[in-house]
C-alpha cells in the first residue's frame, strides 16, 4: 500500500516532514522518500533510501542537513522510489502517490505515442508516479492535470505535490486511500494516517473527500476541486492497515476493532477460559471481544518490539515467514492447560496462522479457537493491493476452492456468502487443515455495521466480488 506526508509552514518544515513520515511506516515496507522546496532559492531537496533491511528514521537522520525550506512531501512505499521532480509548462513540482494502476502499460503506450518518454525506471519497469506526473502535464492546469488521471488510471491513485504556489493534496477519485488535513499555528500537513498529527501539534481539521483537490498553504487549504458523491473506501483500512490511533472519514480504527469483536463476542458460545489478540491489529477486536463474551482478556502471546516493529517485514515469503514467527513470543504460563480464543485481522495464505497454531499447542495450550476480524478473503485486491497477493491462488480460500471444486473461480459467490453449505466446508477445511478447535470469520453485514458508513461507501471486494470502477 503505501502512506504519504506532507506539510507547509511559515517556518522550515523538516523536523516535521521527518517525524510526519514515519508515522506512516506501518502502511509501506520498501523504499522511503523525502523532497523540500526553498522558495528563496528555488531548489528542491530529494533523497530516496531503501527500506527493505533497515527503517526510515535509521535511513534519513543522516540526511537531514541538505532539506532546506518550508513545504515538503515524503513517502512510505511498498511500490516505485519516489518523490519525482519534475519540471514542466506546470512549473517545477515534486509529487509522490499511493497508488495501483492497473493499466499502466496502456497508459505507458499512449504516452509515448505522444511524444513523452521516461527517465525514471523501477527495476526495468516504468515508474507509475512518473507516469502519473506525466498525465498531470497534458493539463492545462494542476487541477486539470490532476482530473486527467482521474480520468485515465483505472485501479488508484491519490497523491501529494509540491509547488511554487504550495501542497496539492489530491484523493483517490472513489476514495479508495484517504488524505487527512492537519493544522496548527503556522503550518498545514495533509496525511494519510491522522496517527501523525497529534505528537506533532496538528490538529484534525478536514477528511478530504473522494476525487477532492486541496491546495494547501501556510495559513489554510483551498478547495480547487469539490469531492464526488460516490465513494469506495478500502475496508481493510479499518481491519488491519490503520494505526489504531488513526480515523478515516472521521471513523476511529481502534473503535470500529472493538465494535468488530464486541459484536462478535456477544453472539460466541464458545466455552473458553481468556481472550487474546494477536498483535497488533487483532488487539483492538480482543479487547472487544473479552467485552462481549464476558470473559477476561489476557496476553498469551506478546509482540517483541524491540527489533520486530511491524513495518519491517521483507519481499520475500520466506523471509516474511521467519519474521511472522521471530517477532511474536508466546507466554507459557498463560497458555498452559487454558482454553484460549486469539483474534485475528485476517486470513491471506494462512502460513502464520498454520505456524502460530502449533506454537500455542506445544506452548501447553488445551483448546485453540480463532476468530477473525473480516470475511474469508476470496478475491485478491485490485484496488488498493492490501494482501500482497500476486494472483487468487495464494490465497488459502481459493487454493480450496479449487481443491473442491476442480476450478479456483467456480461458484465463488456461494463460498463468499456465509451460512451456505460451501461457506461453512471451506471454513471447516481451514479449520481442520491447522488443527483448530473452532473457528469463525466476521460477516461483510457485520463488517459494515461496525465501521459505520453505507455499504455503497465501502469497498467489500475482496470479500465478496463487489467492484466499482
Amino acid at each position: 500500500m503505501g502512506g504519504f506526508f506532507g506539510t507547509i509552514a511559515t517556518a522550515p518544515c523538516v523536523t516535521d516532514l521527518f517525524y510526519g513520515t514515519d508515522y506512516n511506516s506501518h502502511l509501506g515496507t520498501r523504499r522511503g522518500g523525502m523532497a523540500t522546496y526553498n522558495a528563496e532559492t528555488k531548489r528542491f531537496a530529494r533523497s530516496i533510501h531503501n527500506l527493505e533491511s533497515s527503517y526510515f528514521r535509521t535511513k534519513f537522520e543522516q540526511d537531514l542537513g541538505k532539506f532546506e525550506g518550508n513545504s515538503g512531501i515524503g513517502i512510505i512505499s511498498d511500490t516505485d522510489a519516489q518523490p519525482i521532480i519534475i519540471n514542466s509548462h506546470l512549473g517545477r513540482f515534486a509529487i509522490v502517490t499511493v497508488a495501483k494502476i492497473n493499466n499502466i502499460e496502456e497508459l505507458e503506450n499512449e504516452l509515448l505515442e505522444s511524444g513523452a518518454h521516461f527517465a525514471e525506471l523501477s527495476s526495468g519497469n516504468t515508474n507509475q508516479t512518473e507516469l502519473v506526473a506525466l498525465l498531470i502535464n497534458q493539463g492545462k492546469t494542476f487541477k486539470e492535470g490532476i482530473e486527467n488521471v482521474y480520468h485515465k488510471v483505472k485501479g488508484s491513485c491519490s497523491m501529494l505535490l509540491v509547488t511554487d504556489h504550495g501542497i496539492i493534496a489530491a484523493r483517490d477519485r472513489l476514495g479508495r486511500t484517504p488524505i487527512i488535513i492537519g493544522k496548527k499555528e503556522g503550518a498545514m500537513a495533509a496525511t494519510s494516517e491522522s496517527t501523525a498529527f497529534p505528537n506533532l501539534d496538528y490538529e484534525t481539521v478536514h477528511y478530504v473527500g473522494p476525487g477532492e483537490i486541496d491546495l494547501l498553504t501556510p495559513d489554510g487549504y483551498e478547495v480547487l476541486k469539490e469531492p464526488e458523491k460516490e465513494m469506495q473506501v478500502c475496508s481493510f483500512l479499518w481491519v488491519y492497515y490503520g494505526f489504531p490511533t488513526s480515523s478515516y472519514e472521521g471513523i476511529n480504527v481502534e473503535e470500529t476493532r472493538f465494535r468488530f469483536g464486541e459484536a462478535m463476542g456477544r453472539e460466541d458460545e464458545a466455552k473458553v477460559d481468556c481472550v487474546c489478540g494477536i498483535p497488533d491489529s487483532g488487539v483492538g477486536m480482543a479487547l472487544g471481544y473479552s467485552c462481549g463474551m464476558g470473559v477476561p482478556y489476557k496476553r498469551a502471546i506478546s509482540k517483541y518490539t524491540p527489533t520486530w516493529p511491524r513495518s519491517f517485514t521483507p519481499s520475500r515469503q520466506e523471509l516474511r515467514n521467519l519474521v511472522a514467527k521471530m517477532k511474536l513470543i508466546p507466554n507459557r504460563e498463560i497458555l498452559n492447560g487454558q482454553r484460549v480464543l486469539f483474534c485475528d485481522d485476517s486470513i491471506v495464505r494462512g502460513t502464520q496462522l498454520r505456524d502460530n497454531t502449533r506454537v500455542l499447542f506445544d506452548y501447553g495450550a488445551r483448546e485453540v479457537h480463532i476468530r477473525i476480524a473480516c470475511p474469508p478473503l476470496i478475491y485478491s485486491c485490485p484496488f488498493v493491493g492490501f494482501s500482497a497477493s500476486k494472483s487468487d491462488l495464494e490465497l488459502i480460500t481459493r487454493r480450496i476452492i479449487k481443491e473442491l471444486e476442480g476450478d479456483p473461480d467456480k461458484n465463488l459467490g456461494k463460498y463468499a456468502t456465509a451460512g451456505t453449505p460451501e461457506y461453512r466446508k471451506m471454513v471447516d477445511i481451514i479449520r481442520e487443515r491447522f488443527g483448530l478447535t473452532s473457528l469463525k470469520f466476521n460477516t461483510v453485514e457485520e463488517l459494515v455495521r461496525a465501521i459505520g458508513l453505507p455499504k455503497c461507501k465501502i469497498c467489500t471486494h475482496c470479500f465478496d466480488g463487489s467492484s466499482h470502477e
